[in-house]
């Protein structure tokens, strides 16, 4: 597709937005002004840096073994540049503790320290990246039994707190030198394959060592702490201590953010429909956007039903400084960086699309029941030229539009990942 191709079919689009009483440059302006946060775990199959056998637990898997994925902070970061540039914007990275630069030296969970983070926040320096973090209470010998801030042991509890702690440290200072806030994100395993008595118990240990955690006060213009829930995992199929109903009692309780997961819920739940909800109790929501497939898993994400009702639902609740969104999934069988491409580029399309609504005109409608008019407008809507406005953001920001990207990422596959 030439640019002259792109201009032309854009300036169709925008004389068609028009009849509907859409602004495009307007849309194209706010998309612009829209991070994601790219997980660093896609590129290297949530393996990390630590020096240890790297093995994977805490109920998740990473499935698949193409060939190429990242060995080194170096490789990771190489794969994470090549993605950013297939992809119009300025974005963030979002990493997990156990991917610190530990020199090859091992460093245990309490105690790293920000200098273990100190290249990462140079890199993004010198890429314009903003950074995201995550503590990290999986694949460690003391959460083999699947349990972490829950655990009946209070040394194990006490480990895991100041894991946290720490991590809260790093994300604060990874956001005063990027002048960003930093998410911080906390998701813990803790759970049991088979039926479980003490619920109450368990939970009563995860609300304790929350509270020591958070007694340590940070500053909310450098990170903020976000909470994450789960349904279950691989080996914690019937009780998960942090459930929804928990994190959300306590975040609500304690002004603490709500981590959202579309992955980490019932086959038949959807999390679109909680944002208008958790919007009126919370000043912010953070997003992991991912892609379930029967049960609690992470693949690509693709431009499905859901993910446009996600982008929906905070365009039209004017929540766009409000929502934080970040991807979450992790796929070893396809190419991994034509995983992130793919994904960020649906997470883009899905908000441009929201963006792009006669939500003035659909508003009225409502308000005046007239209720076949707003459907008949909705779906009319679906049909619009978003694609044209969407390959012209591309080539105006300098980023390959349409599907010439799968080549240039089969080059790179060709000329660097192959090679691993």
């Amino acid at each position: 597709m030439t640019n002259e191709q792109i201009q032309k079919s854009y300036d169709l689009a925008v004389a068609e937005y028009a009849t509907i009483g859409v602004d495009v440059n307007k849309a194209i302006e706010q998309i612009d002004n829209l991070p994601i946060s790219l997980h660093c775990w896609q590129a290297d199959d949530v393996t990390g840096f630590e020096k240890t056998d790297g093995a994977l637990t805490g109920g998740i898997q990473a499935t698949g073994n193409y060939p190429g994925k990242a060995r080194s902070i170096d490789e990771l970061r190489a794969d994470i540049d090549k993605a950013m540039e297939l992809i119009p914007g300025n974005h963030r990275v979002n990493i997990h503790a156990f991917y610190g630069d530990f020199g090859g030296e091992a460093v245990d969970r309490n105690q790293i320290e920000p200098k273990h983070f100190q290249s990462w926040i140079e890199w993004a320096k010198e890429k314009n990246y903003k950074l995201d973090f995550n503590a990290t209470c999986f694949s460690h010998p003391k959460s083999a039994d699947g349990l972490t801030l829950s655990h009946p042991d209070p040394a194990i509890r006490a480990f895991w707190v100041e894991h946290v702690i720490r991590c809260r440290k790093i994300a604060e200072e990874m956001g005063r030198q990027l002048g960003s806030k930093c998410m911080h994100n906390i998701w813990i395993p803790d759970g049991s394959k088979d039926v479980t008595v003490n619920r109450l118990q368990y939970r009563a240990n995860l609300k304790e060592s929350l509270d020591k955690i958070f007694e340590y006060k940070t500053n909310d213009e450098y990170m903020k702490d976000c909470i994450e829930s789960k349904v279950f995992g691989i080996g914690l199929e019937n009780f998960t201590v942090g459930s929804h109903e928990f994190y959300m009692g306590y975040g609500i309780k304690n002004n603490i953010p709500i981590t959202l997961d579309s992955g980490h819920f019932h086959p038949t739940e959807i999390i679109s429909d909680k944002i208008s909800s958790l919007l009126l109790f919370s000043e912010e929501i953070m997003l992991h956007v991912t892609r379930s497939i029967r049960w609690d898993s992470d693949h690509v994400v693709i431009l499905n039903e859901e993910l446009v009702a996600i982008a929906q639902e905070i365009v039209r609740a004017d929540a766009l400084d409000r929502v934080h969104v970040g991807l979450d999934y992790f796929d070893a069988s396809i190419n991994r960086i034509g995983a992130y491409v793919v994904g960020v580029r649906a997470t883009q399309k899905a908000l441009l699309q929201a963006l792009l609504e006669p939500i003035a005109k659909l508003r009225e409608f409502e308000a005046n029941g007239q209720n076949f008019e707003r459907m008949a407008l909705l779906e009319e809507a679906k049909s619009m030229p978003w694609g044209a406005v969407y390959n012209y953001y591309c080539a105006k920001k300098g980023v390959i539009a349409g599907e010439a990207y799968i080549a240039n990422i089969q080059q790179y596959e060709k000329d660097v990942t192959s090679k691993r």
